[in-house]
């Protein structure tokens, strides 16, 4: 059970780099944990707690000139017994903190980092609490401004809808059927099928200030009540006037009598509050690994030796500008992954999607295939970081007492600025 002791690392690589140039795993060098060891743990001063994990969230360059960079991520304490049992319910708190980034012709690291700020418990009203239920999700927030409302920031995140959890209270609406179905459940059958465990919803907050730090809960955009119990890592993402939602979700967490793979499901609208409908047709899939739906599951970490053994093969995606799309490897063929998974990439438009295949190998690109921005870049608080400010050791501050070597260092830095 690892994702208790999870923590949030980094990865970084040389920019202008060809694709056919960079080694197989994309060129990707590990930069180590991105949260001082401990710091986390201070949103729980006072808590009994066994383990301590961060977990999913996004990162914004908030400002440029100062390199200023704020992580907004899902900050949780658990209190177990030896066999994994819940003592106490988790206690998840969605969390922002505030650190720099620096770089020079080596490597990349960042500072600060040291204050840890809580910004959201879920607050039994629209989201569900561990005291509602011990297996709430409440984690996974994505930030953005809307650009139709400039200076708003609004807040995605997976949330489940509240109330106690087994209250047999789904709704005719919340079946979705169109008039005159004849293919429709009635409500009891859906009632009698358990299916109101499934509570699944994609949540919303506004920031209250500028700086990110107040946020302010509203209705969900989403709801999957007797649906669904995961809407994982939901986001925003804006084309051509367009809203999309995407979100990632699980065959295992879909109600009796609902089934789809693993993978990302879209939903689109015209803004931030809309008619969110399921993309492609309907079906909202996006993404799906290769799944025979008419065999059990199994699990990732128990694999039904009778389904596509690559059911399991990709998670945690995320849609980046231009459609490019990263995830993790999960489980293939049996055996575990946890690196990144080839990038692919979606075209979309209105409401519909396509892999394309011209991209990459067929569909498949390369490992970690995200395109670099330099627009914005911060040229002296780069040079500020060549000379080794901040306690770091820069370039030209190891390259003082050798001539050729800081020739070499001021050719990089003409040429570095000079592209």
């Amino acid at each position: 059970r690892l994702h208790v002791h999870a923590r949030i690392g980094f990865f970084y690589r040389r920019a202008g780099i060809p694709a056919s140039q960079r080694p197989v795993n994309g060129g990707w060098i590990y930069g180590g944990h991105l949260l001082p060891d401990g710091t986390s743990a201070q949103v729980f001063a006072g808590t009994t707690y066994t383990e301590q994990a961060e977990w999913s969230g996004s990162t914004r360059l908030v400002n440029v000139r100062g390199n200023t960079v704020s992580v907004f991520y899902t900050d949780l304490a658990f209190n177990r017994n030896p066999d994994a049992s819940n003592i106490t319910p988790p206690v998840a708190v969605i969390t922002q903190t505030l650190g720099q980034i620096h770089a020079d012709f080596r490597h990349v690291w960042f500072t600060g980092f040291g204050t840890h700020t809580p910004l959201l418990r879920p607050d039994g009203v629209y989201y569900q609490t561990g005291q509602q239920n011990e297996f709430y999700s409440f984690r996974d927030p994505f930030t953005f401004e809307d650009p139709q409302h400039p200076g708003v920031n609004y807040m995605v995140f997976e949330g489940n809808t509240a109330g106690d959890r087994g209250t047999p209270n789904c709704t005719e609406a919340d079946l979705g059927y169109r008039p005159n179905d004849p293919h429709a459940e009635t409500l009891q059958e859906v009632l009698d099928s358990g299916a109101y465990y499934q509570k699944a919803n994609i949540g919303l907050a506004v920031a209250e200030n500028g700086s990110l730090s107040k946020w302010k809960f509203l209705p969900p955009l989403i709801s999957a009540n007797c649906v669904n119990d995961q809407t994982e890592r939901p986001q925003v993402y804006i084309k051509d006037g367009k809203y999309y939602i995407f979100t990632i979700s699980h065959r295992t967490t879909y109600a009796a009598g609902v089934d789809g793979p693993d993978g990302v499901y879209g939903f689109v609208g015209n803004g931030i509050r809309s008619d969110f409908q399921p993309m492609n047709y309907g079906s909202g899939l996006v993404l799906g690994n290769p799944t025979d739906l008419n065999t059990a599951a199994g699990t990732d970490f128990d694999p039904n030796p009778d389904q596509n053994p690559r059911a399991f093969q990709s998670y945690s995606h995320y849609i980046m500008p231009g459609g490019l799309v990263e995830s993790f490897i999960d489980t293939v063929e049996g055996r575990r992954g946890g690196a990144l998974s080839p990038t692919v990439r979606v075209q979309i438009a209105k409401s519909a999607s396509a892999v394309d295949l011209r991209y990459g190998n067929g569909g498949l690109g390369g490992y970690g295939d995200i395109p670099a921005n330099r627009a914005d870049i911060n040229i002296a608080g780069f040079i500020q970081d060549l000379f080794g400010q901040g306690g770091q050791s820069g370039l030209l501050a190891q390259a003082a007492n050798d001539n050729g070597a800081s020739r070499q260092t001021v050719q990089q830095i003409n040429q570095f600025v000079n592209q």
